[in-house]
This record gives C-alpha cells, sequence and structure tokens, in this order.
C-alpha cells in the first residue's frame, strides 16, 4: 500500500529538485523573514528568477516551477492593486458611444462597425452619460425583423459610474457584485474621464488580449536609427521610459502620454514643426497634428549620446 503521507508531503516535482521558485516562495513564507510582507518575498522570490525565459514562454518547466509567462501574470497580480481607475481606463478619446439622438439604424451600424458588445449612450456630449446600450437586447430585434421600439433608449441598461481615484480592484469587486461589465470613470468634476470594461481589468493581469476582429497590434515607438524616434502621440510615458530613457517620463504634471508631455513643455497645443527642449536633453519635434492636437512626434537623443 502507497505511503500516502509522503504522496501528500511531497508535491509532483519536488523531489526533481529543491531549488526553484515554488520552494523559495515556502521557505520565505516559513518561519524565516516574518518581518516582511507576503508581497515582499513573493516579489523577491520572482526577482530571483527574472532571467530565466524558455524557448516557449510559456512552456511548463521541467521542474515543476513556474514558467515565464506565468511569472509575469503573478507578479503583474501583486501589483494590480497599486493601480486606480484611471490608470486602466479606455480614454475619453477614444471611447466609441451612442447619442440617444441617433436613430435604430445609426445603432446598428455603429454596432456593426466598431464590433463592441456595449456602448455608453449619452445626452449632447459624454460627460452626460445616461445609460449603456448592449448588443444582446439589440440582435433579437434583427434576428426577427420585429419592429424595434419607438426609442430604443427603453433598452439601455445602467453602467457602473466611478471616481478615477477608486482603486482597480475595488473596480472589479465591483463589477463582479453588480453583475456589471461597464463602468464610467468620473473625474473631478463629475465629467467623463473614460470606461472600463471586464476585459480591461483582467488585461492588467493576463496582458493584451485580443480576437479575430481586432486589428493588428499599431506600433506606437519606432527606432529610425541615429538616436531618433517616431512616436504617435497616444504612446505612454511609462512606454516611452521603458523602450528609449525613463527621464523622459521624469515629469511633475498629470500627464500620460506623449503629446501630453509636448503640450506640457510648450504651454500649449504646439504646432507642426515646432521643436521642443526636454530637461534631459531629448529634443520633441512635431510632425503632424492641427490645432486641437498633436498626432506624431519625433524623438533626438541629446548630441552627446549620438556621438558616443
Amino acid at each position: 500500500m502507497p505511503d500516502t503521507d509522503n504522496e501528500r508531503s511531497s508535491p509532483a516535482g519536488e523531489s526533481e529538485s529543491s531549488s526553484g521558485l515554488w520552494p523559495a516562495i515556502r521557505r520565505l513564507m516559513g518561519a524565516e523573514d516574518t518581518d516582511r510582507s507576503l508581497r515582499a518575498q513573493l516579489e523577491e522570490a520572482i526577482d530571483e528568477h527574472e532571467g530565466e525565459q524558455p524557448e516557449d514562454e510559456g512552456e511548463t518547466r521541467p521542474n515543476g516551477d513556474l514558467s515565464f509567462v506565468e511569472r509575469q501574470m503573478l507578479r503583474n497580480l501583486l501589483h494590480f492593486s497599486e493601480h486606480d481607475a484611471d490608470d486602466v481606463a479606455v480614454p475619453r478619446k477614444e471611447i466609441v458611444a451612442m447619442s440617444a439622438d441617433s436613430d435604430w439604424a445609426q445603432l446598428v451600424a455603429t454596432f456593426s462597425e466598431h464590433g463592441h458588445s456595449r456602448m455608453p449612450v449619452y445626452r449632447e456630449n459624454l460627460d452626460d452619460v445616461i445609460g449603456m446600450i448592449h448588443i444582446k437586447d439589440v440582435f433579437p430585434f434583427l434576428a426577427s425583423g420585429e419592429a424595434p421600439p419607438a426609442d430604443w433608449t427603453t433598452l439601455m441598461r445602467q453602467p457602473l459610474y466611478v471616481p478615477q481615484s477608486r482603486n482597480a480592484l475595488d473596480v472589479l469587486a465591483d463589477m463582479r457584485q453588480q453583475r456589471m461589465h461597464l463602468a464610467v470613470v468620473l473625474d473631478e468634476f463629475s465629467g467623463t474621464d473614460g470606461i472600463i470594461t471586464i476585459e480591461d481589468l483582467v488585461e492588467e493581469i493576463v496582458g493584451e488580449i485580443e480576437d479575430e476582429h481586432d486589428d493588428a497590434p499599431e506600433q506606437l515607438i519606432t527606432s529610425i536609427g541615429e538616436g531618433m524616434w517616431d512616436c504617435d502621440a497616444r504612446a505612454e510615458l511609462d512606454d516611452v521610459a521603458d523602450a528609449i530613457d525613463p527621464r523622459l517620463a521624469e515629469v511633475e504634471e498629470s500627464v500620460d502620454t506623449l503629446g501630453g508631455l509636448a503640450f506640457i513643455l510648450a504651454e500649449q497645443v504646439p504646432p507642426v514643426g515646432e521643436v521642443l527642449e526636454h530637461p534631459s536633453g531629448w529634443r520633441i519635434e512635431v510632425t503632424a497634428g492641427d490645432e486641437t492636437h498633436v498626432t506624431r512626434l519625433r524623438l533626438h537623443a541629446p548630441p552627446e549620446e549620438v556621438d558616443a
């Protein structure tokens, strides 16, 4: 008869190696280092394996340890609570929404064009979101050929409304509790700052989720050689810092994108052709845009770094 006690005390893979991420986590969670938080101990255990990446990133390691993808997801999960609603929201300018004054044909055409399952509905402008419309409430009329209601806004549902500062983890809990999959993020003046879906929150942990309807990812930051980078103004400063230079993200004002940084430096919407000086020595050239916003920028490295 097998020794069940031994089986229970020897998880799969542990007999193969006494080292590895999970054994390290178990040691760190034990009596030693009790003064440090569990979060810090887990973070340190992941850091110890930072350089390990199999040919197949999702491949399970032979000793049963976490794969590269699993470690990345665990790290994202550990930092998930550090984000607030504003961090994870789809920005206002990217929201696809319907005016309550639109007719039924416009509603159906917008669903067809963008492929979303839910859309906010507003009166006059996006600062007055009065509800959301779900494709599941529209499709039965299309499938049956039945005449839609004279006022299609009677099909609306109520989304969640959350402030920018609400913790992302709390937003997720709110969505689960109220069985809502769309939240409208409100700014300090109760205007619409953005929207959050369940998918946006899950992507913070598992990474981008794309389906067959999504377009190929757009390259927002491209090196063009000789210390120059061609960038979309929508590029996040955090991404610019990772790809180019951390100094470019060091700004005191509340700004998230490269276009926003250009506005802060110019103290206005800079015209095409203007070159802005960043304190780090980088120069930011406006290559496309109009009088309301910039769309593309070219970054020029400090001269001493190009010559080096």
